[in-house]
């Protein structure tokens, strides 16, 4: 049965390869996302949290009206339900954090928790999902593990950022996985949970907040945080869905690049050489998890070559 063997293997290769570009475009943009967030001033981390889930419910409902993807949230059961709670509630404080983070001149802190994160996704990937690790991906991951050990040391103090954010995405990540539910529909799952919350945050603040007070320009500056929420949000369901959790969480690294870039590069956060050898070292790992990825790629494209 070769034909049914290189047809299912081509298959298979064409599902991991739309994740692994889901996966990328997410991760990219999550990488620039720390130019956005000050434009939401005067607005504190708490607000513009509320007004993130309170727009992103608004952004979800409307696609998934557009794509009618309600049908997986009428039969969803109360497990499926509580596994979206779980995770909306770990991707709201991920939020929380970030937000906080970017405002307050710790971009940089925060790239380390994005370089932490995949060793959470990679460990969560082993002992729960077991997947497997190859030798040349044990060296990338030993490597990094090196290079956050180098970086949280230079701090001379518990990252506590780096922390909350590199548990919370890797075990929202993992739920991800097992939400019996397309990206549109996880997502705006998750909104509809948050929202009330967020909403009433908001009511409760009234006068307080910022929106009323500050324009027409920063009010819509607020309500784009729905969209700027969730379209990396939906790249990131639909791989994660598609490719291996220790995929994703290598891919994760595209995202803290950037922010360091941002970080050091813009915003000038001090950078003592310590610190620069332990990101070099991350990008070691990097680049060694990419030439072992390029060659296990290479298997099934050989066999693929013989139907062309």
């Amino acid at each position: 049965m070769p034909p049914l063997t290189n047809s299912s293997a081509a298959a298979d290769t064409e599902h991991a390869n739309r994740g692994v570009v889901f996966g990328v475009g997410a991760y990219f943009i999550w990488g620039i996302v720390p130019a956005y967030w000050p434009l939401l001033a005067p607005a504190g981390a708490v607000e513009i949290l509320a007004h993130r889930i309170a727009w992103s419910l608004l952004v979800m409902v409307l696609i998934t009206a557009v794509l009618g993807r309600w049908a997986g949230l009428r039969t969803l059961s109360r497990r499926g339900w509580l596994m979206v709670a779980a995770a909306s509630v770990l991707i709201a404080v991920n939020w929380g954090v970030y937000i906080h983070a970017v405002n307050t001149g710790h971009v940089v802190e925060a790239a380390l928790g994005y370089f932490i994160n995949p060793l959470v996704s990679v460990l969560l990937g082993v002992l729960v999902l077991r997947e497997r690790l190859r030798g040349a991906q044990y060296a990338a991951i030993a490597t990094a593990v090196a290079a956050v050990v180098v970086l949280a040391v230079d701090y001379g103090r518990l990252p506590w950022i780096s922390l909350a954010l590199a548990c919370s995405f890797g075990l929202y990540g993992l739920l991800k996985k097992t939400v019996p539910l397309d990206a549109t529909a996880s997502l705006t799952a998750e909104s509809i949970v948050l929202a009330p919350l967020a909403v009433g945050y908001l009511v409760w603040l009234g006068p307080a907040g910022t929106f009323h007070d500050h324009g027409v320009g920063h009010a819509l500056v607020l309500v784009s945080a729905g969209v700027v929420t969730a379209i990396p949000l939906m790249l990131f369901g639909a791989g994660a869905r598609r490719v291996p959790l220790i995929t994703m969480g290598m891919l994760q690294y595209l995202a803290p690049i950037l922010q360091f870039a941002w970080g050091v590069f813009v915003k000038h956060e001090p950078m003592p050489p310590s610190r620069w050898f332990g990101f070099a070292l991350v990008w070691v790992a990097l680049a060694v998890f990419t030439v072992d990825a390029l060659r296990s790629r290479r298997k099934p494209q050989q066999l693929l070559a013989p139907i062309e």
